[in-house]
């Protein structure tokens, strides 16, 4: 009873603190829905201008997984810097541009780099690059990410396949006036993760040997690194990966109405379960399983 309760009050005082940011960052963006919605046209507009190619799938490559898009038959390529109202990453590891190319006769429009919370964006600042993909075309979201284990049962170098999020300790990409002509207000979260493209990533995975689980997400707010005790409550909240990203993209893009998976490369053990944490540690282990990502990637997309 004294652990439940525990958690019960960590997860309170966790959604406070967190809707108290969030109505901060959201002050500090001064927009409303209206506005809001006219700079994802704005972006949008000025990507067509670049090029006129409509992706079918939105794909995010997260911290160390950018090489994916080294070797890729590239129809265009904008930096973010370059697109007018489009929030730039200033974190190691993420370039920050799009990349349009077509891959298993499928087009892509790649997101090479993504932006943080905890880099000072407002959540919605967050997720407007995924909200004007789906804007120019892309009806299905892949999004990865590097992610510590809380499952002790997981080793790094290892992929997990999202099944289910916790997204209670950072804010919801909805919280505000809702904008009707990207999905309804209230969305149902009982399926986030689309089964088929699951399955499909763990055939895949199965014929190439690459070891690769089913788990739940967690994500933090950051930039610091959890501690153990944190951890513990993650761990018995049910989570069995932590990270800094994607649980908002990942609802965001529900609410627009996209398929959605996740694939998450284990780059570290979560604190507690390993002696000590950095991000070097994490874009290492990240070049490491480069190839093991690539071929899991090319996989989902060719089969879908």
């Amino acid at each position: 009873m004294k652990k439940i309760l525990t958690i019960s009050l960590a997860l309170a005082l966790a959604l406070a603190v967190a809707g108290c940011a969030y109505k901060k960052a959201d002050s500090e963006t001064g927009t409303d829905a209206t506005d809001y919605y006219s700079r994802l046209e704005h972006c949008a507009e000025q990507i067509r201008r670049k090029t006129d190619f409509v992706p079918d799938i939105a794909l995010v490559l997260g911290s160390g997984l950018g090489n994916f898009a080294d070797n890729l038959d590239i129809t265009a390529e904008i930096p973010y810097s370059e697109i007018d109202g489009f929030p730039v990453s200033t974190v190691a590891g993420h370039d920050g541009k799009l990349i349009f190319c077509t891959l298993g006769g499928k087009k892509l429009a790649i997101m090479k780099g993504r932006v943080h919370y905890y880099e000072g964006y407002s959540v919605h600042e967050v997720v407007l690059p995924l909200r004007v993909l789906h804007l120019l075309g892309a009806k299905t979201a892949i999004l990865t990410n590097a992610v510590g284990a809380i499952n002790a049962d997981f080793n790094v170098g290892d992929f997990v396949l999202t099944t289910d999020h916790i997204s209670s300790f950072v804010p919801s990409p909805l919280i505000g006036e809702n904008i009707d002509k990207l999905g309804e207000r209230f969305v149902d979260m009982s399926k986030v993760y689309d089964e088929e493209m699951i399955s499909i990533a763990e055939s895949v995975a199965a014929r190439n040997s690459i070891p690769v689980h089913r788990g739940v997400l967690v994500q933090t707010s950051g930039p610091q690194y959890e501690t153990p005790t944190e951890i513990q409550m993650y761990r018995n909240a049910g989570a069995d990966t932590v990270g800094m990203s994607t649980v908002v993209e990942a609802i965001a893009a529900k609410h627009m109405g996209m398929r959605v998976c996740d694939i998450c490369c284990i780059t570290n053990m979560a604190a507690g379960l390993q002696e000590k944490l950095s991000h070097d540690e994490v874009q290492s282990s990240s070049d490491n399983s480069s190839k093991s990502f690539a071929t899991l990637v090319n996989g989902l997309i060719s089969e879908l």
